[in-house]
């Protein structure tokens, strides 16, 4: 964090947790049918910032069809990401609810990204 907001500092918990040192790690799941996108992330200036737990990736990809991010490859990694869903939810004080940022097409973005939102809407109602 940069800054000297105070009541940016006052909500941080909200998207971080605090790790030793005074050092924030960022509540976020990156997740892919592909593992490149997760390299890339991974290599660029912020990668370092993520936990290496919370990247989930497949290795096929979907193709841009929304069908096999849908049903098939994002239905063979959902239960990878739910978990990872679940450990960064029962980290929390307070759930006060989830914000999901996907692409509308390609097969990972709109196929699992719609497949995930059910999920979890499921298993937190």
């Amino acid at each position: 964090y940069h800054g000297d907001s105070d009541l940016q500092l006052e909500r941080i918990n909200v998207y971080y947790n605090e790790a030793t040192g005074g050092r924030y790690v960022p509540r976020a799941i990156l997740m892919d049918l592909e593992p490149g996108t997760m390299d890339s992330v991974r290599a660029g200036p912020f990668g370092q910032l993520f936990r290496p737990d919370n990247f989930v990736f497949g290795q096929t990809g979907a193709g841009n069809n929304w069908a096999k991010g849908h049903y098939t490859e994002g239905a063979e990694l959902i239960d990878s990401v739910l978990d990872v869903v679940r450990k960064e939810a029962e980290g929390c004080d307070c759930l006060q609810g989830f914000q999901i940022t996907h692409s509308l097409g390609g097969g990972t973005g709109s196929g699992m990204g719609t497949f995930l939102i059910s999920k979890v809407r499921e298993e937190y109602p």
